[in-house]
């Protein structure tokens, strides 16, 4: 039982489950998102304030000279967080009461930047739900402020070895697993046995053209299933059914969602010859798109894709079975449900230049990576925060092996293709093409 408090904080990653809406107010959507409570307080502002006191040397060093607004510069950093497109000096990925509680929300993986600008929607590629979780948990004990169940959650259960990955569908089967189908808590539920791997999370424009959503497409998508986050203990099954009208507003948020366009140039001829070359080598499984929109939502068999299966295993039919029975999915009414897919869904790639790193894993830095499989760095860390525009990405540095004595935040830096569920294989299609028509379908995934 323990084990099942530490990890009330948790929460699945805000995905819908049921079938399309027409209600709800997309403006309203992104207020509740910004600033309704929906689970209980993580820290207060006087324990983000003082965060840089827990730092290393000579970053703790840098912050204590600097000014409030520098710090909090700084720790948006560390921890990938951004300002509102609004209002820089809130957090996107908070809701912050009128007491200065800090409350995490969907921004923390679904709000992220790109050449210093901030994206609702966008994947959140530096968002540290470790780092963050640990480094409060020190401020506390070192501010004297009382612990709460979710300071521990990250000792106890794996929450994402590398920056912008989290291990979401595990939270959701966790939390899903101590309640019924009504979602009522059962007594002396526990934690099934789970495959841990940690994943990039989709972008949120990506929604309005889906069905079914899940890297493997099992759940038809609707209201309901935007709540699985709040599965908290704290929130009874009572709570779910109060709170309906605020998630159809959120999902007419998420369906009223446009992908931003490329901020650099495009080479017009070339990008014209890379449709012609993607319209016959991509869109089968990506779709068409410009004047003919069309996309598929295909399921590509794992045996075909070849991508890394760990995200694939880790729901068994169980386990999807018994979300599809749930009062998330409207007790089965809502049809569509996969108990038993057979591979992952090709995503549609509107806006795909912005959504780096690529793969379901987050393993693939570049879209240039993507359309060159045998180049593809084993070992690799961010470079910066800056955007490559050449190979169309975040910008890396390609290592030969993990650097020694690396602290744990460090390490985060570092993508491991080597470890479980971490494989940058497979999606090697790209090899049929020469390098004239990679470089041209490069350049026409500008223009999407």
């Amino acid at each position: 039982m323990w084990r099942q408090a530490v990890l009330f904080g948790l929460f699945l990653l805000p995905f819908t489950v049921q079938a399309a809406e027409s209600s709800g107010d997309a403006q309203a959507g992104y207020d509740h998102l910004i600033n309704t409570v929906y689970l209980p307080p993580y820290f207060d502002q006087e324990a983000f304030d003082n965060v840089w006191r827990v730092w290393p040397e000579p970053l703790k060093a840098e912050a204590e000279k600097a000014s409030a607004a520098r710090r909090r510069e700084m720790a948006y950093e560390r921890y990938g967080l951004t300002g509102r497109p609004e209002d820089e000096t809130k957090p996107l990925q908070y809701v912050v009461d009128a007491k200065g509680n800090w409350t995490l929300n969907c921004f923390s993986c679904h709000g992220g930047q790109i050449e210093g600008k901030p994206y609702p929607g966008l994947p959140n590629n530096r968002f540290d739900f470790a780092g963050i979780t640990d480094e409060i948990r020190l401020t506390k004990a070192l501010l004297g402020k009382k612990l709460i169940p979710t300071d521990y959650s990250s000792l106890v259960f794996p929450m994402g070895a590398n920056k912008g990955t989290t291990n979401a569908v595990n939270f959701g089967v966790a939390l899903m697993s101590l309640r019924d189908a009504d979602l009522n808590l059962v007594p002396g539920a526990s934690f099934p046995r789970m495959l841990h791997h940690d994943m990039e999370p989709p972008p949120w424009w990506h929604f309005s053209q889906k069905q079914n959503i899940y890297l493997d497409g099992f759940a038809p998508k609707g209201h309901r299933g935007l709540m699985q986050f709040t599965m908290v203990r704290e929130n009874d099954a009572q709570a779910f059914r109060d709170r309906e009208d605020d998630f159809r507003d959120i999902y007419a948020y998420l369906t009223s969602l446009k992908p931003p366009k490329y901020s650099g140039k495009i080479e017009q001829g070339k990008a014209a010859r890379g449709k012609i070359v993607f319209n016959k080598h991509c869109s089968e499984c990506h779709g068409t798109y410009g004047e003919v929109v069309d996309y598929p939502e295909r399921t590509i068999p794992i045996d075909e894709i070849k991508t890394d299966r760990a995200r694939l295993d880790a729901l068994t039919p169980e386990h999807r079975k018994s979300y599809g029975d749930s009062w998330f999915n409207t007790y089965g009414e809502q049809k569509g449900l996969v108990a038993d897919p057979e591979g992952y869904v090709a995503p549609p790639l509107t806006g795909v230049w912005a959504s780096a790193p690529y793969l379901h894993n987050g393993s693939v830095p570049t879209l240039w990576h993507l359309l060159h499989p045998d180049e593809r760095p084993k070992i690799w860390r961010w470079k910066g925060l800056g955007y490559d525009h050449q190979r169309m990405g975040i910008e890396v540095e390609p290592l030969e092996k993990v650097p020694p004595r690396l602290s744990t935040m460090e390490r985060r830096e570092i993508f491991n293709t080597g470890r479980f569920g971490k494989s940058a294989q497979g999606h090697d299609f790209p090899n049929a093409l020469t390098e004239p028509q990679r470089d041209e379908v490069l350049e026409y995934l500008k223009t999407l």
